[in-house]
């Protein structure tokens, strides 16, 4: 089978699976609950196939190939596969029906646009960890910028003491908050880790096609480092919590995506 058709096949899923999110919310159930068995049998398969793209397009002879679109279509996995596991333990699937259909653009550029860019040799396994550390930072502090968009919207719509009716989709803001906070504990750690090992193992990380990644995403590790040290010692909430995460995300995603995007695609 090949790889535009499991492709094609996993993009149907994700689909299908905000449809059947998007009718349950509308027509059945419009409370936040754990996953369900249609769900899973809808969305596993569909991150197995979209896995098995990615593996055929990054995984290659002259090394890991994490062009634009690869990287993209890969972050993108993988946010949305922690959304899927995490809704085993916390009312979060409603985030999905969010993600899933970003995911599945994100999947149709990578097989649509083929992009190249080789940054590790095989069997440069101190890259290797480099990279799955920092993919599995931007996951998770991907949903906790899409948490604190959520929660400000909550927040503005309170304040105004108009409620909407979409906003029963998710967890109250109280759930909400304490969920932003863990997830941001975790993607700190990671992000963390993934530094470490870059200034380890990435030759001179400082040079002129990797400065404005670097920079960018120490700032960022600090933007995190500051909201995470307010709410433990201040109780950050609300606005203040919200503003430094997504500040913190802006400046993450600008580091990576947006190097990446002048780099690859416009020079």
């Amino acid at each position: 089978m090949s790889l535009i058709i499991i492709g094609i096949l996993a993009i149907t899923l994700y689909l299908l699976t905000t449809g059947w999110l998007g009718y349950r919310f509308i027509t059945i159930d419009n409370s936040p609950r754990l996953m369900d068995a249609k769900l899973f049998i809808l969305c596993i398969p569909a991150l197995i196939f979209h896995g098995i793209v990615l593996y055929q397009s990054i995984f290659t002879d002259a090394g890991l190939n994490m062009g634009f679109y690869n990287a993209l279509s890969l972050v993108s996995w993988a946010v949305t596969l922690v959304i899927i596991l995490t809704t085993f333990i916390k009312p979060t699937i409603n985030l999905a029906i969010i993600f899933l259909p970003v995911t599945a653009i994100a999947l149709i550029l990578e097989i649509a646009v083929p992009s190249q860019r080789i940054v590790s040799e095989t069997g440069n396994f101190g890259l290797d960890i480099h990279i799955i550390l920092s993919i599995g930072a931007y996951s998770l502090l991907t949903i906790a910028a899409l948490q604190a968009v959520i929660l400000a919207i909550q927040e503005h719509f309170l304040r105004i003491k108009h409620p909407v009716t979409s906003m029963r989709l998710f967890p109250p803001m109280q759930i909400m908050e304490d969920l932003l906070v863990q997830i941001l504990w975790v993607g700190f750690f990671l992000l963390s880790l993934g530094l470490a090992t870059g200034l380890m193992f990435v030759n001179d990380v400082f040079a002129q096609q990797l400065s404005h990644k670097t920079v960018l995403t120490i700032l960022a590790w600090l933007f995190y480092a500051i909201v995470l040290f307010g709410r433990w010692s201040w109780g950050w909430r609300g606005k203040k919590l919200v503003r430094w995460t997504l500040t913190g995300f802006a400046l993450l995603a600008l580091g990576y995506f947006g190097s990446k995007l002048v780099y690859e695609l416009i020079l």
